[in-house]
């Protein structure tokens, strides 16, 4: 079956990581711990309300990100507003992960004035240039040659370490010619790039194991002369591991690195999709029996990093933050007219 295949196959992920020590950048300290527990759980808080907003009407196009929170949590923990991040059309725990302000990002949804795009891009297409987050999009691969022209103007500019440039993209998106172009070019040309798949084990409803050939889209690095590591997305920490490592040799100018980490979203492709019309309860119940956010709990206390208490403060931290942006957006004017007009150029110079 579907689960008994993954089951085998995350056996084969922890083995992978058991051989590839040598991959590992170290353990985060305590504070980036702490870091990465909060924004994984405003990131949940986030989208859960974005699902409300959605199931509102007051959000259109709604791709919720429950359940993927580690991923990007874990590399953007190396990244700073210099570095450049481009997502997909399931992208708010990346910019809320890439530091996204959360009141100018749900502004952004609702179409409001106030938004990091001033309502112009909603939820597929927001943006945050300060904090190097150069955009998501709703067309399937369409952002990894983005990040690959983001990386080549890194590299040209000739300051190390360089600024790194993370694209995140699906399976789904693993099979564009788009993603193998791109891989290519940053290879020759060493570009700092990191190519980042969430494997979520669908595209929309098509299952991983009938369209990716061969099992495993970290196994395609080796065509293009670069790392390709496969890491548990449920992890948050053996992603920031993997990541780190990738991230270090895009700065020092060693060129890219194929990452996939597989991971699971709760919800359906979008809002009015049912997801049980093509999986499983029992395939449902264990990935979220292996929630991101629980685990990385249970290692906050097992460590004593964070006692119960500690981590009270931090749940209710995210969802006052997120309760204030809701009000800040839901406040906020939708733009006038005339803005129709204001930004479709550059301006002369």
């Amino acid at each position: 079956s579907p689960l008994d295949y993954y089951l085998i196959l995350h056996f084969l992920v922890l083995f992978e990581l058991e051989v590839n020590v040598a991959i590992s950048n170290g353990s985060p300290n305590n504070e980036q711990i702490l870091w990465m527990y909060e924004t994984m759980v405003t990131i949940r808080r986030f989208e859960e309300q974005s699902k409300r907003e959605a199931d509102a009407g007051k959000l259109r196009g709604m791709h919720s990100a429950i359940g993927q929170e580690a991923v990007p949590t874990g590399i953007c923990a190396h990244l700073t507003d210099k570095d450049y991040i481009l997502g997909t059309h399931r992208s708010h725990h990346h910019c809320i992960a890439k530091g996204v302000d959360l009141k100018e990002m749900m502004a952004e949804l609702l179409g409001k004035a106030t938004g990091t795009n001033k309502g112009k891009g909603g939820t597929m297409h927001i943006a945050d240039i300060n904090k190097g987050m150069l955009g998501a999009n709703g067309v399937v691969g369409s952002n990894i040659p983005v990040a690959t022209g983001a990386a080549l103007s890194a590299k040209m500019q000739g300051t190390k370490p360089y600024s790194v440039a993370v694209v995140f993209f699906g399976d789904g998106a693993s099979n564009q010619g788009s993603l193998h172009e791109a891989m290519n070019l940053a290879s020759i040309w060493k570009l700092p790039t990191v190519f980042l798949c969430e494997n979520n084990r669908y595209a929309e409803s098509t299952p991983f194991e009938y369209a990716v050939a061969g099992g495993s889209i970290a196994n395609r690095a080796a065509g293009y002369d670069m790392p390709g590591v496969l890491v548990d997305g449920q992890s948050v920490l053996e992603v920031y591991e993997v990541s780190g490592e990738a991230v270090k040799r895009a700065r020092a100018g060693e060129g890219p690195t194929l990452i996939e980490a597989q991971t699971y979203r709760y919800m359906g492709h979008f809002g009015a999709d049912n997801p049980l019309g093509y999986r499983t309860e029992e395939e449902e119940e264990y990935y979220k029996s292996r929630d991101c956010i629980d685990q990385l709990k249970g290692y906050l206390l097992e460590n004593s990093i964070a006692s119960n208490s500690d981590i009270e403060k931090m749940d209710d931290k995210a969802l006052k933050s997120v309760e204030a942006a809701t009000k800040f957006a839901d406040e906020s004017p939708f733009p006038d007219a005339e803005e129709l007009y204001t930004d479709v150029y550059a301006p002369s110079k």
